[in-house]
């Protein structure tokens, strides 16, 4: 038979008081992160990582549109050229359902979808999808070297090396230097 350990009255009250105060003060520094909504650059991340490209290109929009810069131009440029190579990389994997998918993925508006579904075929999509991305890259770089050229001199040797780092699948995030 194991011998009883008893606590003295003032450690088990103390022991209590240091619980309560750790899981009050950890749930105060939860609740304080919780409380803090993710940027939309943040968002864009989590989005380039699930492979919601439509969502990753509202959240750079987003940013664009509250915090115009050469940067966030070209991070939304980026976003367009990560969907361009996960298309070809879909492409030549010969992943023609998850094309499907992407494609319906981009082309969702809302819950009426359900009732009335776009039906393209896979390969249709994808010249669609890389087309219309391309052509918005374009857009957005220039617009970007427009406001400022020498952040375009910094960043694009930034994801240039990131690509090449990561050849299978930057497309999903993206480059540490820029602290999403």
């Amino acid at each position: 038979m194991r011998p009883v350990v008893r606590l003295k009255p003032r450690l088990s009250v103390s022991c209590a008081v240091a619980v309560v105060l750790c899981m009050t003060g950890c749930s105060m520094s939860a609740m304080t992160a919780a409380s803090t909504p993710p940027t939309h650059l943040q968002r864009a991340k989590v989005f380039l990582a699930a492979g919601d490209y439509r969502r990753a290109v509202e959240a750079c929009r987003q940013e664009v549109q509250e915090h115009p810069s050469a940067r966030s131009y070209l991070y939304l440029t980026y976003v367009y050229q990560a969907l361009d190579a996960h298309v070809e990389w879909l492409a030549k994997a010969d992943h023609w359902v998850a094309m499907e998918h992407l494609y319906l993925n981009l082309s969702s508006g809302g819950p009426e979808e359900l009732l009335d579904p776009p039906n393209v075929l896979a390969r249709m999509a994808k010249e669609m999808i890389q087309a219309s991305a391309r052509q918005q890259a374009d857009v957005t770089s220039e617009l970007a070297t427009r406001l400022d050229p020498s952040v375009v001199a910094v960043v694009w040797p930034q994801q240039t090396a990131w690509r090449k780092a990561k050849p299978e699948g930057w497309w999903f995030t993206v480059p540490p230097e820029w602290a999403w």
